[in-house]
């Protein structure tokens, strides 16, 4: 049976649009790797009326929402490999099975690099993040570190003072800050060090201070760091979809992508990387393939409209 639409990825953007699909009466599979981006984050923040709510918790309340929608189903399954075949997609399965489909949905978001700092994994989430739209209110006048071993750094470090005054910009040995880099810094009284960063210290998960090479510390309560991020999966190179120059799918008008029939929703493809956001393009994505699918059946029908 040839699908009208594989999902691969559920999260907000993939869940929301098979919600939107659903209803539509589209036959719609979801694949879900169980890999999530935020797997770490205890509660997920800037979801209007969902605030503070656990991730998985989220997730399983749409799970529960698709349920009534028999011609929706949701499968614990991997993609690993995506090819168009005329006017149909074919969909390999990690376990070799191969799926067809009419129009495909990527939302499979991105990967954060995380820096391989001794203690760091005991903190990512509580009082290590990467997201100060998602946990600066909660990090509001804190010592915070910013740690970059790039220029980016110094972006992110300004972007904080949003949140607290108190921040040291730690670049582990390695971004060499510029004149300009450093007078934008002094300007909005942040200090910085080079040194290597040896470890994290802290007690149950709550950073307490960065220990150097050297042996100095600086105490600190919270860290967010910028290391850069990746694809969370091929399939959209495999397509042939064109990226931008910062690694992100190239979409326009409802989430298309280049490749007709192909749409991305969700982190993969926007830099305001926000769980809400995710699920507004998911549901903007579903409308345009609803949309698209009725063209093509009217014209299959000899419908001139």
């Amino acid at each position: 049976m040839t699908l009208d639409v594989i999902v691969v990825g559920a999260g907000p953007a993939g869940l929301s649009a098979a919600l939107i699909l659903g209803r539509c009466r589209r036959r719609v599979l979801v694949l879900d790797t169980n890999r999530y981006r935020n797997a770490a984050s205890r509660v997920m923040h800037g979801f209007l009326s969902r605030d503070g709510i656990d991730p998985e918790q989220l997730r399983q309340i749409a799970r529960d929402q698709l349920a009534p929608y028999d011609t929706v189903s949701i499968e614990r399954a991997e993609a690993t490999q995506a090819r168009r075949l005329d006017r149909v997609f074919e969909v390999t399965l990690a376990d070799g099975r191969q799926l067809r489909c009419r129009k495909i949905l990527l939302a499979t978001g991105v990967v954060d690099l995380i820096p391989q700092i001794e203690g760091l994994d005991e903190m990512y989430g509580l009082s290590v993040f990467h997201c100060p739209y998602c946990d600066g209110w909660e990090s509001r006048d804190q010592p915070l570190a910013v740690y970059s071993r790039t220029s980016n750094g110094v972006g992110l470090a300004v972007e904080l003072t949003v949140w607290s005054r108190d921040i040291v910009l730690c670049t582990d040995g390695v971004a060499k800050l510029t004149d300009k880099h450093r007078a934008r810094l002094t300007h909005h009284g942040i200090s910085w060090r080079a040194e290597k960063i040896a470890r994290l210290e802290g007690k149950e998960g709550q950073l307490e201070r960065l220990v150097f090479a050297a042996g100095e510390t600086l105490e600190r309560r919270v860290m967010f760091f910028s290391a850069g991020q990746r694809q969370g999966a091929a399939l959209a190179r495999q397509l042939g979809c064109t990226f931008t120059r910062k690694g992100a799918v190239c979409t326009g008008e409802y989430e298309a992508t280049s490749i007709p029939g192909v749409y991305v929703a969700g982190d993969a493809s926007k830099l305001v990387q926000l769980a809400i956001v995710a699920a507004a393009e998911g549901a903007q994505a579903a409308f345009a393939i609803n949309t698209s699918l009725i063209k093509e059946e009217l014209r299959q029908a000899g419908d001139g409209q």
